[in-house]
């Protein structure tokens, strides 16, 4: 299952990567995301081969035009298909399973029937994804073989937090948080050494609401940090989470999910958020063919990315995007009409134990500054042990975050170790045992090496820095 909110070849590098070379038939799912937007002025979207189609086609994704005189935003699919896709990631993943076994029976005729008897499944995925194949776990029918989720993005039935809920959270608070003294030596919250600008303007802005008490900047910060620790949040993720937030991910996570959530259109988004091309000015404008063109290709399946941006009506002042992430935040803890669908929808994500006598591998970095490991990975593994789901482990990783992708900057490639390739252990000892019938291995806390950073670089890294299992 893809990652994120990415379309159909998102999970390449880890179920395509280990699957195909294992010599196993590997089906994708993009699990109701995606990259196919759709330009709502003249219905243009994506053909299922990723080239720009005509309303009148057949489009991997497709929205109403835009009404006479209103504004013509884009549709994206996660945000705007009306859907809640979330709510049936499981599903999604098991109606891939059955392409491929009827895909297998056309291209392999004389062998058939390809049925869950004679083929082996493996459910494979990381971030979003991994939750996908988390949900999928809870399908009866003995279709499922085994399952690895690695930093699973996951609702357990009892112990987590939804993401909607901490990552609206996070927006708010976080950076101010990360002026605190705690992170002088994180890199990603000190951009030229020095604090955040928009960390002092941001603690103002949530003394000015109510939500911190008068101080100095430095007291600010140090009490919105000990409002998030008191909401469960550890300095090692709120470290992390500066990558988050100096990318601006988590309003960006949170305009998407709160219209998923909602069933919004593209043109009734909440809190007046909408998606439009916008240059590098950041003037608004109508997309040209060419940029079309890129969004399916180049674009992570959330804006803003590949030329599509978030247009909030909400900015002013010195700390522009507070309004807007109040507005959002509210939508979590209100109890208005759309606060309720909002949170309706979260619910529809609520996970359920898988099924008995499953196998699960579950791994999560214990830095994850995004999909937040106490909240989601740790949560779930403690819930289902909880619960008699003796056929799950758990793999909690030391020192790894959530961006394998960020670990080529040298600040972070020596903070943090890469968490695809315990994904790629998981997978061949959860190989090892469907395939063999070898033990699966036990839960552990994981502690491996960090890299060292000298002028020259950053040393290479070896199978025995991670201490892989």
């Amino acid at each position: 299952a893809s990652s994120g909110s990415r379309g159909i070849y998102g999970p390449i590098a880890l179920a395509g990567s280990w699957g195909l070379s294992h010599g196993c038939a590997v089906a994708y799912t993009d699990k109701g995301t995606g990259t196919g937007f759709v330009d709502t002025q003249t219905g243009s979207g994506a053909r299922l081969d990723g080239t720009r189609g005509a309303v009148t086609e057949t489009l991997e994704f497709s929205t109403p035009l835009a009404a006479d005189g209103a504004t013509a935003s884009i549709a994206v699919k996660h945000a705007n298909s009306g859907d809640n896709p979330e709510a049936d990631w499981g599903r999604h993943v098991q109606q891939a399973a059955e392409f491929a076994l009827r895909v297998l029976e056309t291209r392999y005729p004389d062998q058939k029937p390809f049925t869950h008897q004679n083929t082996r499944v493996i459910a494979l995925g990381v971030s979003n994804g991994a939750g996908a194949v988390l949900r999928a776990a809870e399908i009866d029918g003995g279709w499922l073989d085994g399952v690895v989720a690695v930093s699973p993005n996951i609702y357990p039935g009892q112990g987590g937090r939804p993401l909607y809920d901490y990552v609206t959270e996070a927006a708010l608070y976080q950076p101010c948080a990360l002026n605190a003294a705690a992170f002088d030596t994180v890199a990603m919250a000190r951009a030229g050494g020095v604090r955040s600008a928009l960390g002092v303007a941001r603690c103002a802005s949530l003394q000015a609401a109510g939500l911190l008490a008068t101080g100095l900047p430095d007291q600010q910060a140090e009490q919105a940090r000990t409002f998030l620790h008191g909401r469960g949040w550890t300095d090692q993720a709120l470290a992390a989470g500066s990558i988050s937030t100096a990318f601006d991910l988590w309003r960006a996570v949170a305009v998407t999910y709160a219209s998923g959530y909602a069933r919004t259109s593209a043109d009734a988004m909440p809190c007046g958020f909408h998606f439009q091309a916008i240059d590098a000015k950041g003037v608004v404008h109508a997309p040209s063919a060419a940029e079309q063109a890129a969004w399916w290709s180049d674009s992570s399946g959330i804006p803003p990315a590949a030329g599509v941006g978030i247009v909030d009506p909400n900015m002013t002042g010195a700390d522009p995007a507070f309004a807007g992430l109040q507005c959002l935040r509210a939508l979590w803890e209100k109890h208005d009409a759309l606060a309720l669908r909002v949170q309706s929808g979260v619910e529809e994500t609520h996970a359920a134990l898988p099924r008995a006598g499953l196998p699960v591998l579950v791994l999560h970095g214990a830095n994850d500054g995004l999909v937040i490991e106490a909240f989601s990975g740790g949560a779930y593994a403690a819930w289902a042990k909880a619960n008699g789901r003796d056929q799950v482990r758990y793999w909690k990783v030391h020192d790894a975050q959530h961006f394998d992708a960020f670990l080529g900057l040298p600040m972070l490639g020596s903070q943090y170790v890469p968490m695809l390739p315990y994904g790629y252990r998981a997978m061949d000892l959860m190989w090892a045992h469907v395939l063999e019938g070898k033990p699966l291995p036990e839960s552990r806390e994981i502690t491996p090496r960090k890299r060292a950073l000298s002028a020259t670089g950053l040393a290479p890294l070896s199978a025995d820095d991670l201490a892989l299992p």
